[in-house]
């Protein structure tokens, strides 16, 4: 049920983000060098690694690494960057990983390949049998602020609480979180 609800939803908000998406892609295109996407080897469902797109917000010249790990992220911004950071619409290709099956609107946000002390504890935990997600439980819960052992935890809270109802709770809150641009640090 979770995956056809996905689906649909997925769906829906592509057709209306679309044009959105559009322009979008052409600002990002119009002020920095490099491709419009930006493709990241994640970590899904029981580990498998799968590419993601996203806006491109930083530059091409940026080091493979979480962005809180960069000594000053604001150095590798694009212009238009920030903005999308901020407003979470570099975020919206993913749509596509939720169509195609990699990921859920709701789950662990996908850890990169190379984050192996969170992917270990999400194993530890079981986390890794679920879909990544477009948002979670941790994002509302503090997102880029919190420690990988916190975040884990919340993690495992999602996969113990999972259901349609606690789903749309989390797209609620999220909602609310992007609209207050509430834990974004970078």
């Amino acid at each position: 049920m979770k995956r056809a609800v996905d689906f649909v939803l997925a769906l829906i908000a592509s057709l209306i983000f679309l044009p959105l998406m559009a322009v979008l892609a052409v600002v990002v295109k119009l002020t920095s060098k490099g491709p419009v996407l930006y493709w990241s080897d994640r970590v899904g469902r029981n580990n498998h690694i799968f590419s993601m797109p996203k806006l491109r917000t930083m530059r091409t010249d940026t080091p493979v690494v979480a962005t809180h790990l960069l000594s000053d992220p604001n150095q590798y911004l694009t212009p238009v960057g920030g903005f999308l950071r901020r407003t979470s619409l570099d975020e919206l290709p993913q749509l596509w990983c939720i169509l195609t099956g990699d990921m859920s609107v709701v789950g662990p946000r996908p850890a990169l390949y190379n984050q192996q002390n969170l992917i270990e504890l999400r194993t530890e935990h079981g986390v890794h049998t679920i879909r990544p997600g477009l948002t979670g439980w941790a994002q509302i819960n503090g997102r880029d602020e919190l420690p990988i052992p916190d975040k884990v935890r919340l993690d495992a809270d999602y996969l113990r609480m999972q259901s349609l109802f606690f789903d749309a709770k989390v797209m609620f809150l999220t909602f609310i979180k992007v609209a207050r641009r509430e834990g974004v640090t970078h």
